[in-house]
């Protein structure tokens, strides 16, 4: 009996094989697009089962799977599709270009994403060839400018190294965060903005301050090599941000690198080279000699140096030059069904248009995905950063060092060139500005790694339920070495007593997240469910120290030699708990609701051990989803509602009160500082309403997206007034709220489709208004300007949060202008002529946007702006007419650019070891029609908090022209 048992048991293992094979067929196929190029790379599945595919380099696959199963056919940037398998013949298998991005994947949860034909959420998307792919900018935020509806950005300076101010949909406080969180990869990164201590030669900001908000400094998301990027993701409303919780006031930005597909390792070489210029200058011209004398010039010496041929136009010298440009790339991708693998290079390498300026970068990335097992999945990315900046000294100056600042005032008259033996002459105000480009260094060093890990396991699979732990873990850190040296040979330096300069800094930043989630789906017939349950944390600690020494020994530039030393050291520490729950219900394809809450505590928050709630909900209903559309001209249909809130963390100053150091009698001490801080103080809470409709007609070729919006911040955060026998000026509340409301349109077609020529076009329109709903305290000036002779902004009850005001004739505050634009538009074209020639542009507009030309206002005190002497309506210079009643100095900032246009062709290959050849020529704000009189619309001077719009003698905006290379073997 027991060998009968046992030679049955051998028979059933010897048959088991047959009869699973019996059970299952193996399918082939080919993927190819609708003009039969293959699409190797496509994900090719069993629906609700593990068992999947990858095409290889000719879009083949091979596939076992029991008979009628359904296949799912997925590759990005074109349509999903769903087969039943049936019979014995090779599958050829045809996607469509998903022009209306229905089956994008959007992010829904930390964890979870959908497509965005069941997306409840405004996601704004821009993928890589958007990126960079028409006119490559010199960093990452500035690829970004133009192209997110909902969007205000504005660069600090032009400046090389970046350095933009990103608004998403209105400011979301005064005095707190207003700039987006940054995750790379599922590692949350920093995008802390560090001072390099300028403040201490430029007094800008003046107090005895060591650091400033006006110092020109960085914005470390700039770091980023923007030729990594496969996506971007834009969470601009509380409704989608909130899965970050108090992270997320000002919006989320989730950036996904590019990974290696499975098949034969492709390798990609790039070689861009360019030059860049100033995008405008003002000019000089001949002067009569009563417009000499009308600007307060010395008439003799104007002429004698004009017989001499030594009348200088040293903006031109100055601001002139043309710096070159060069870009270097190499990929390498590829793998296996179970490993892939991407691996990238690269080397920048800019010259500013200030001598002795400029910008480099070189990185590294290295992208791991590897398949343990039909249930595990892990994935490791890694990048490295080296980057250095040589900004050069402008913007803000309240000693006469700043360049812009000095040019104001410059006589073209005056000799400032060195003699033959180097020796720069003495000019009356004690500062050579040509001495000082040539001799004074301001640098910034980056190094920088950014590191993380995923897990994707299955730990439960049945017919109808999926269980999966999704786990990820990363590391950003960063070290920032920054050295401005003024050398004591230095004219100014002499001027000033203070014998040599040198502000050396070093910062560590270091920020470290983790988070674990459990993964549910559910399916019936006509039901799934998705929940979602996790946890996350994340760890932050930033310390920055800055040296000072002056009176520098000689030509010693060591802070060792010299006779005064200084220091300033500022520490962060942090840590951030939070509990994620979420479920997702959808009704076929027609119906998704989706229900979320986070509970987050952090050590910013006044009371650290207390957890914030977090909610949100949203639905969508596609209508044409349902059944019984039968309506050929519309495709799609869907519309949506949602709802969400979240935080921003309080003021480090808000929170505690800041003891400044003062030496008392030679010996070390402290003193309390003029601002009270408050240990309860709550955080800036935002709730926002959205809804919207997204139709697509004509097959995908006419696709429409309409977004409104409502976001509400309470418990605004304001310094108010404390009397002064309390011992303080003033104190941190929360006093107020806040409301931006706005419109956002999206319109993506394809006006021409034929094999001569396909046309994609989007047209994005959007605008916000901002009001101050609330205010328990009296109207105050916000502080980020120059008072209201000139323009401030002016928080006001009952009125636009971004509102500038000025002192009229009268001597009353009246509203001159206003930062936020009253609306702006983006229209971008791709026009592919017989599939090898590209022609692609983006125009972007802005009406209504004011800027405070303080630069204006410098020239014209010092008799050097352009239209200083053409006669005003009642004949009088205009210069001197407008320094007398400052408000003119709030000027419109409209404008429509150029701000990309590229010409690519791809060459017919005649080696069979190069695949494609791809020539261009591209060019990046080439052109720009706008009233505003200074050197760029697009100014920030004071950094990228609250009060962008100001500019103070700047480093002039650039234009940038390249040619491009690119080979792929």
């Amino acid at each position: 009996m027991r060998q009968s048992l046992k030679g049955i048991l051998y028979l059933v293992c010897l048959l088991l094989p047959l009869v699973m094979q019996a059970q299952h067929k193996t399918f082939s196929g080919r993927v190819t697009d609708v003009n039969g190029n293959p699409l190797p790379g496509a994900s090719v599945s069993i629906q609700k089962t593990k068992q999947g595919a990858i095409t290889n380099t000719e879009g083949r696959f091979e596939i076992s799977a029991p008979e009628g199963a359904t296949l799912v056919v997925n590759f990005t940037g074109f349509k999903s599709r769903n087969i039943k398998l049936t019979g014995d013949a090779a599958l050829a298998i045809v996607l469509e270009e998903d022009v209306a991005k229905l089956d994008e994947i959007v992010v829904t949860g930390l964890a979870t994403t959908v497509k965005r034909r069941n997306a409840a959420n405004a996601v704004a998307s821009v993928s890589a060839k958007e990126l960079t792919g028409v006119a490559p900018a010199q960093t990452f935020d500035a690829a970004l400018s133009g192209k997110i509806t909902g969007a205000n950005i504005v660069a600090n300076s032009g400046a090389p190294g970046g350095g933009l101010s990103i608004k998403l949909r209105g400011v979301s406080s005064v005095f707190g965060t207003t700039q987006p969180l940054y995750v790379i990869d599922g590692v949350i990164v920093s995008n802390r903005i560090t001072s390099t201590g300028t403040n201490v030669v430029t007094s800008a900001q003046g107090g005895g301050r060591i650091t400033s908000t006006q110092d020109n400094a960085t914005s470390r998301i700039a770091d980023i090599n923007p030729q990594d990027i496969e996506n971007v993701e834009i969470l601009k409303g509380a409704s989608a941000s909130a899965i970050y919780g108090s992270q997320a006031s000002a919006g989320v930005v989730i950036i996904t690198t590019k990974k290696g597909k499975a098949g034969t390792t492709k390798v990609n070489v790039s070689q861009d080279m360019g030059f860049i210029t100033a995008r405008h200058l003002m000019g000089m011209k001949t002067l009569t000699d009563a417009q000499i004398t009308a600007r307060r010039w010395n008439v003799g010496l104007y002429r004698a140096a004009q017989q001499a041929g030594k009348l200088y136009d040293y903006e031109k010298e100055i601001y002139g030059n043309t710096g070159f440009l060069r870009n270097t790339s190499f990929t390498a991708s590829g793998g296996t069904e179970k490993t892939t693998f991407l691996f990238s290079a690269g080397m920048r390498k800019e010259e500013g248009i200030i001598q002795n300026t400029g910008y480099a970068n070189n990185n590294l990335r290295l992208n791991v995905n590897h398949r343990v097992s039909d249930r595990i999945k892990v994935g490791i990315t890694s990048s490295y950063t080296n980057s250095s900046s040589d900004r050069g000294i402008t913007n803000n100056d309240n000693t006469g060092v700043s360049i812009g600042v000095q040019l104001a005032s410059m006589r073209p008259y005056r000799e400032l060139h060195p003699n033959d033996k180097g020796q720069y002459p003495n000019p009356l105000n004690g500062n050579n500005i040509l001495q000082t480009i040539a001799l004074m260094k301001n640098n910034e060093k980056i190094n920088r790694v950014i590191s993380g890990i995923n897990l994707d396991a299955t730990l439960q699979q049945s017919d109808v339920s999926i269980t999966k732990l999704v786990a990820r873990g990363g590391v950003d850190f960063y070290n920032h070495k920054s050295q401005l040296l003024f050398p004591a040979i230095l004219h100014l330096e002499t001027a000033a007593g203070t014998g040599g300069r040198n502000v050396q800094g070093n910062t560590n930043d270091l920020n470290t997240s983790w988070a674990a989630f459990l993964v549910n789906t559910l399916s019936a017939k006509q039901l799934s469910f998705v929940t979602t349950a996790g946890l996350t944390h994340e760890y932050g600690s930033y310390d920055q120290l800055l040296n000072v020494a002056s009176q520098l020994v000689g030509e010693e530039t060591s802070g060792g030699q010299a006779s005064s030393v200084s220091a300033q050291q500022t520490r962060y520490l942090f840590r951030n708990d939070g509990i994620f729950l979420q479920e997702e219900i959808a009704l076929k394809e027609f119906l998704n609701f989706t229900a979320g809450v986070r509970f987050d505590r952090s050590t910013n928050n006044g009371d650290y051990k207390k957890f914030n709630v977090y909610p949100k909900a949203n639905m969508s209903w596609n209508i044409s989803k349902m059944g019984n559309w039968e309506n050929r001209t519309v495709n799609d249909l869907k519309f949506r509602i949602a709802y969400g809130e979240s935080s921003g963390f309080p003021t480090f100053n808000s929170r505690f009160t800041v003891l400044p150091g003062m030496s008392i009698g030679g010996r070390p001490g402290s003193l309390i500082g003029i601002t009270l801080g408050d240990a309860d103080i709550q955080s800036e809470r935002q709730t926002e309403l959205e809804g919207g409709m997204d139709i697509s007609f004509l097959n995908g070729k006419i696709n429409l997206e309409a977004t409104l919006y409502n976001k509400v911040i309470k418990d605004l955060l304001v310094a108010a007034n404390f009397p002064a026998s309390s011992g303080f000026t003033n104190h941190w509340v929360n006093a107020g709220s806040l409301r931006n409301r706005g419109l956002e349109l999206g319109l993506r077609t394809i006006p021409v489709d034929n094999k001569f020529l396909r046309w994609n076009s989007t047209l994005n329109f959007w605008f916000n208004r901002s009001k101050v709903t609330k205010l328990n305290v009296p109207s105050f000036d916000q502080g980020d300007a120059f008072g209201a002779n000139y323009g401030t902004f002016f928080i006001e009850e009952g009125k636009s949060a971004t509102q500038i005001l000025a002192f009229n004739d009268d001597g009353n505050l009246q509203q001159y202008g206003d930062l936020e634009p009253d609306y702006q538009l983006s229209f971008y074209n791709e026009l592919t002529f017989l599939k090898n020639i590209s022609l692609r542009f983006l125009l972007h507009a802005r009406k209504g946007s004011s800027n405070v030309n303080l630069s204006q206002l410098l020239q014209d005190y010092g008799g050097t702006s352009p239209d200083w002497d053409v006669p005003d309506k009642g004949g009088n210079p205009t210069g001197l007419v407008r320094s007398g009643q400052p408000y003119r100095y709030v000027q419109d900032a409209s404008y429509l650019r150029f701000r990309e246009i590229a010409l690519y062709y791809r060459l017919p290959v005649i080696c069979r070891h190069i695949q494609n050849i791809r020539l261009g020529v591209s060019a990046n704000n080439f052109i720009t029609w706008t009233p505003y009189k200074g050197y760029d619309p697009e100014v920030s001077n004071f950094g990228a908090g609250f009060g962008a719009g100001v500019d103070v003698a700047p480093y002039p905006a650039s234009k940038r022209l390249q040619f491009h290379l690119s080979l792929d073997f």
